[in-house]
């Protein structure tokens, strides 16, 4: 039986209009690997509290999440460093912001396989590894095995901190091993006795060991207390203030609830205020913005 045309007409119109109620907000993060895992699972909570939101987490990089901030596909991106000049640059020139928030601080733990019986290392033997003057094991004190250093590629947050605290912008091997994610690395350096690598302190698994570095373990202690060398914060970055569904997932992120998932995930926690003030990053310091983001 056909319907009759105004008939027929309603009934899309109502279609249409149950499915808008049904679409609610969107949100698009990408961005860094090392800060993946946690906005993954704080999206995850986020949205058990709000079935009305759809957040999509996807990785890449910290470049890449940048990049994909100022050209408006993404609404929050994922660092695990602090933007450049040039994409804060970039940003200016299109007419937006680069606005980072501070979620978490995390540790870059230098990991080896299991059976090496190395527990420490200077940060000068560690840059003479991944520059290629030391070749050998046996030239630390350990076996005679070839050292074979992995890191990650170019383009990466934990890579640009890496180089610039360790390498201190000396050429890399052509010799390491270049991978894509933390969680590649953790399992190559598992599997070679050789290997040596670097992972987000989340990362950290039995199958490897942890090295410290100039005597100091990478802990939330000697995080906090400014004695681990290797230490970072973890950004969500912005390209406007933050309002809406977006600012309220940044307020759970640094809520108390939010910030034991930090803690449950294996980095260290922001303090967050009962009043929902929370941390901004200008200029390399942390301080505090006040107001419901």
């Amino acid at each position: 039986m056909l319907l009759p045309k105004n008939a027929l007409c309603v009934g899309i119109i109502l279609s249409l209009l149950f499915s808008l109620a049904w679409a609610g907000e969107r949100i698009v993060i990408q961005g860094s690997t090392t800060v993946l895992p946690l906005v993954q699972i704080l999206a995850e909570k986020y949205m058990e509290k709000h079935p009305e939101v759809d957040i999509s987490v996807s990785g890449g990089g910290s470049g890449v999440g940048i990049t994909a901030l100022l050209d408006g596909i993404t609404d929050i991106a994922m660092s695990s460093r602090e933007a450049k000049e040039k994409e804060v640059a970039e940003a200016r020139a299109r007419g937006k912001d680069l606005i980072p928030v501070v979620i978490a601080y995390d540790a870059i733990a230098v990991i080896v396989h299991p059976e090496n019986p190395i527990d420490t290392l200077s940060l000068e033997n560690l840059r003479r590894i991944y520059t290629g003057d030391i070749r050998s094991w046996k030239d630390l004190g350990g076996p005679p095995v070839p050292v074979v250093p992995i890191s990650r590629e170019f383009a990466s947050g934990t890579f640009e901190v890496f180089n610039r605290v360790v390498l201190q912008k000396e050429e890399l091997t052509p010799s390491a091993l270049m991978l894509v994610s933390n969680l590649t690395i953790l399992q190559e350096v598992s599997s070679s006795p050789g290997c040596i690598g670097y992972v987000g302190l989340g990362y950290v698994r039995e199958t490897v060991k942890v090295v410290a570095l100039e005597g100091v373990f990478p802990t939330k202690e000697s995080v906090c207390l400014g004695q681990y060398p290797l230490a970072r914060p973890l950004y969500l970055y912005l390209a406007r203030p933050p309002e809406g569904s977006v600012g309220d997932f940044i307020a759970f992120a640094l809520s108390e609830e939010g910030q034991y998932i930090v803690a449950e995930e294996g980095f260290i926690p922001v303090r967050a205020e009962e009043n929902g003030d929370f941390l901004v990053v200008e200029g390399g310091d942390a301080h505090e913005k006040s107001g419901n983001p």
